[in-house]
């Protein structure tokens, strides 16, 4: 029995393309797919490097128009290698082009499915010991479009996770002028473009703070692409304050078990202290990084309302008088 599933990417400017994905076997849509104005770092290549922070996956960043879409197929006695190449055929067969292809072991095992954007359990399943990885892309009318493909097994299950991504402009971000509608001139008022000092100011009064906007999806330990204001504060707070140091330390909601929550909320806060010491500058020394997973929630895990809240980082002040 074979299931067909159509995903419809809406296009800001443009028509909607349909692309659509055979699979061999009863599946059932877990994470129907939602069109969003985003980034996705497609994956061209394995873990590479060595350490908690000194490895990386390379990747090529789609900025446009994205949706995630996951599946469980009832195929007991199929093969990831045999799930993954029924796939690849159909994307190779619609004009795309393989950028990268992957095992668990030529991926970078552990390290490689911590690295990319993966759905969390029970929704997507990943297997560490046996999962499969596919980059693709093709031009189209839009821009470079561009999937990833995580293919995973259950021992009585299929699961694929599909990343679909086409580069586009987008539309215009507004248009400003300084006159009203009677031709009078309005004054303009300057807005900052970094939050002030005192936006950390709970380092010291309450020993820590939360570091807002920071953007992971979820599974994803790499901090997306952009400038953060809460960054731009901590690293101007950490110039101000020479003699002081903070951790990094980094946490996640209760989707998935312990050890593998410890690692990426590590890996994420390891993210985040990357980018303050290249993109703003702050000393390496001032700075360290750790996670403690699911252990100090903030919110309520029964709620996606609080999950999304439980998975943060926070800056901690370490250093004494």
């Amino acid at each position: 029995m074979i299931k067909r599933f159509v995903l419809c990417m809406a296009l800001v400017g443009g028509p909607a393309h349909a692309f659509t994905l055979e699979f061999p076997g009863p599946a059932i849509n877990t994470v129907a797919p939602v069109p969003a104005r985003a980034s996705y770092g497609l994956p061209t290549g394995p873990w590479t490097g060595h350490g908690e922070t000194g490895g990386a996956v390379p990747t090529d960043a789609i900025n446009g128009t994205v949706e995630r879409a996951a599946w469980a197929i009832d195929t007991p006695k199929l093969a990831t290698l045999d799930l993954m190449a029924a796939l690849r055929a159909q994307l190779v067969a619609a004009g795309f082009s393989v950028v990268f292809d992957c095992d668990t072991t030529t991926c970078g095992g552990f390290d490689f499915r911590f690295a990319i954007d993966v759905l969390p359990e029970p929704e997507m399943h990943v297997d560490l010991g046996d999962f499969r990885f596919l980059s693709v892309r093709r031009s189209t009318a839009q821009g470079p479009e561009a999937i990833g493909l995580m293919v995973s097994r259950s021992t009585a299950r299929g699961f694929v996770q599909m990343t679909r991504a086409v580069a586009d402009a987008g539309p215009a971000l507004f248009a400003a002028t300084n006159r009203a509608a009677d031709g009078l001139a309005l004054p303009l008022t300057p807005r900052p473009i970094l939050p002030a000092l005192g936006t950390m100011e709970g380092l010291m009064t309450g020993g820590a703070v939360v570091l807002q906007g920071l953007d992971f999806g979820t599974g994803a330990a790499e901090l997306t692409d952009g400038r953060y204001a809460a960054l731009a504060a901590l690293a101007a707070w950490l110039a101000a304050n020479p003699d002081k140091t903070v951790a990094l330390v980094g946490h996640t909601d209760a989707s998935g078990g312990l050890d593998g929550n410890i690692v990426i909320s590590k890996r994420r806060a390891a993210s985040v202290r990357t980018r303050l010491i290249e993109a703003y500058g702050v000393p390496g020394a001032q700075i360290e990084a750790q996670g403690v997973g699911y252990l100090a929630p903030i919110a309520s895990n029964a709620t996606e309302a609080g999950r999304q809240k439980n998975r943060r980082v926070e800056a901690v002040l370490t250093s004494t008088p």
